[in-house]
């Protein structure tokens, strides 16, 4: 018999109160770590990143996390970086006169013209769907989409890249571009994929580890689990599932460029009232056989 429910993530009793069942906790922490561990190894050995590599980074991961905790900075905290990691002092200190350059993530002008052009009701037709859109003109055309995403870059330019992307069709003939794909997948561009998946997986596990440890700032993680489905259930589930992120993202883009919208105003109005949050929403879905998981839910 199958089972369904749903669950969050609640943070973590304080550090200063005991749990009832501490080995069981350090148990369950560390299954939580290798199962979240076990894709990194799936896509390092993939991709023939060897373990060496990953170890570095992972280093340099620990040593920051210390800091962070710690809030401190400067090569006087080397003893209580080393005591929090387990590395030695030399590895830190050579991992802090070394530390990675972190990459601003921006999203690109491509990627907010798909998303402006599903969500938005001006562009799309009465079933709900993109519409074929003239290639120049006043709106409705790509043209006016292209302008009102970016001007930095040249319609022709932004339109070449979508169709290389394989997320867009330009009729010559007619002289109009349509939407082909209903989810930006930009196969042929492997940096990009991998940069997406560090963007999305990473804040979704920051979002769930900042859950746990009871941090101040709590954010939106649920889910709900089902097994006991055939293959033909799985896939109607993901049609509904396709479906509910095509509604969640008609309903949320709109009301978030009038929040940016509104916030630019007020920042132009006033420079104290800067806006510097970033908010990333997501939704997945996941299926395996339930006998090769060798898992089960709690």
């Amino acid at each position: 018999m199958g089972n369904l429910h749903s669950y969050t993530l609640c943070p973590c009793p304080s550090p200063t109160v005991k749990s009832p069942n501490p080995d069981a906790a350090e148990r369950a922490l560390q299954h939580a770590l290798r199962r979240l561990l076990a894709p990194l190894a799936r896509l390092a050995v993939a991709r023939g990143v060897p373990f060496a590599v990953v170890e570095e980074m992972l280093k340099h991961g620990f040593v920051q996390a210390a800091r962070d905790a710690q809030h401190t900075k400067g090569q006087r905290d080397v003893s209580r970086v080393a005591t929090a990691t387990g590395l030695t002092r030399r590895e830190v200190t050579r991992l802090s006169q070394d530390q990675p350059t972190a990459a601003a993530e921006r999203p690109s002008p491509a990627t907010q013209i798909f998303t402006r052009w599903r969500s938005d009701r001006r562009l799309r037709d009465r079933r709900g769907r993109p519409r074929s859109l003239p290639r120049q003109g006043p709106a409705p055309s790509f043209e006016a989409l292209a302008q009102s995403v970016t001007r930095d870059v040249h319609p022709r330019s932004l339109l070449e890249q979508l169709c290389r992307l394989g997320l867009a069709r330009h009729d010559a003939e007619a002289d109009t571009v349509e939407l082909v794909q209903d989810a930006f997948v930009p196969r042929d561009d492997q940096a990009r994929m991998f940069a997406f998946l560090g963007q999305n997986v990473g804040d979704h596990l920051a979002a769930g580890v900042a859950n746990v440890l009871g941090e101040e700032r709590r954010h939106f993680e649920q889910a709900v689990f089902a097994d006991g489905l055939s293959d033909a259930s799985i896939a109607a589930a993901k049609k509904l599932v396709n479906a509910q992120w095509r509604s969640l993202t008609a309903a949320i883009v709109p009301e978030l460029d009038a929040l940016i919208e509104g916030d630019r105003q007020a920042a132009e109005a006033d420079p104290s009232r800067r806006a510097e949050r970033r908010l990333r929403v997501g939704l997945y879905s996941y299926d395996e056989p339930v006998a090769d998981a060798g898992l089960k839910e709690d």
